[in-house]
């Protein structure tokens, strides 16, 4: 087997065990732990679980208020997904591969919970006293925004070999 293909099948296994992990801590908190909607509980003095649910996307905006808005919903993150999806099978690199897994994992997370409820279900809540600096997330939540910042940090930070090499000044005689 090829390097790329190695690292496609990788990230392929990341998205995979992205979704997984964050299917079983909901299906935990929803089943296991019996929470209702806004219910807290403290794990450490800055972490509980506090179940929510999201019925927008990113930062609860795009509320769907309707079932043709929740299906609407669906239909255009499975299409980011698929796209994200092909992205990355078109990728080589090991990094960039990785970065859209998670996003990928994590799509496919939060897509599975709005088919299934309606609405991302939501639980974990860092917090700093009263001070909030994220909204109550989930896994998925945090996979995307993780592999959003690997494939910025990738595309600002790094550049192929070759790629706006300065031009070799001719001498003059």
């Amino acid at each position: 087997m090829n390097p790329t293909m190695r690292n496609r099948l990788i990230g392929l296994a990341i998205a995979l065990a992205i979704f997984a992990v964050d299917q079983a801590l909901k299906g935990y908190v929803l089943n296991g732990l019996a929470m209702e909607l806004g219910q807290s509980i403290t794990y450490l003095p800055i972490f509980n679980f506090t179940l929510t649910h999201n019925y927008g996307v990113s930062l609860g905006m795009f509320t769907a208020q309707s079932e043709e808005m929740r299906w609407i919903l669906v239909g255009v993150t499975g299409l980011i997904a698929a796209g994200v999806t092909i992205w990355m099978l078109r990728e080589g690199k090991l990094a960039d591969i990785i970065g859209l897994a998670m996003i990928l994992g994590g799509a496919l997370g939060n897509i599975k919970d709005r088919y299934d409820y309606g609405y991302v279900v939501d639980f974990l809540d860092l917090h700093f006293g009263e001070w909030r600096p994220f909204l109550i997330f989930n896994i998925a939540d945090a996979a995307i925004t993780i592999g959003v910042v690997i494939i910025l940090a990738r595309s600002l930070l790094t550049r192929d070999k070759g790629d706006h090499e300065p031009a070799s000044e001719a001498v003059e005689s």
